[in-house]
C-alpha cells in the first residue's frame, strides 16, 4: 500500500504480511516526514489528528483500510 493509501500525501510503497506491520511502517514514515517539515505530509497528519477526535469515525477509517490491505 502507499503511504497516499494510508492517510498520508505520497505514493512511498509499503510491503508487510500484516495490517499492523504496515501500519508501523506508515507510522515511522510520518515521523520522517514530520523531522523534515515536509508540508503535504503535515497536512495529512492534521487531517488524522481531526480524524482520531471521533473514536467511532477513527475506527472505520482503520477497518477500511485493514479492508484494502486484506484484498491485497
Amino acid at each position: 500500500m502507499t503511504c497516499r493509501e494510508l492517510g498520508g500525501a505520497c505514493e512511498k510503497e509499503f510491503f508487510a504480511i500484516t495490517f499492523e506491520e504496515i501500519s508501523e511502517q506508515s507510522k515511522q514514515h510520518g515521523i520522517e516526514m514530520y523531522k523534515l517539515a515536509d508540508n503535504a505530509h503535515l497536512e495529512a497528519m492534521k487531517e488524522m489528528q481531526d480524524l482520531c477526535k471521533d473514536p467511532s469515525d477513527y475506527q472505520k477509517w482503520v477497518q477500511q483500510k485493514r479492508a484494502v490491505f486484506n484484498m491485497l
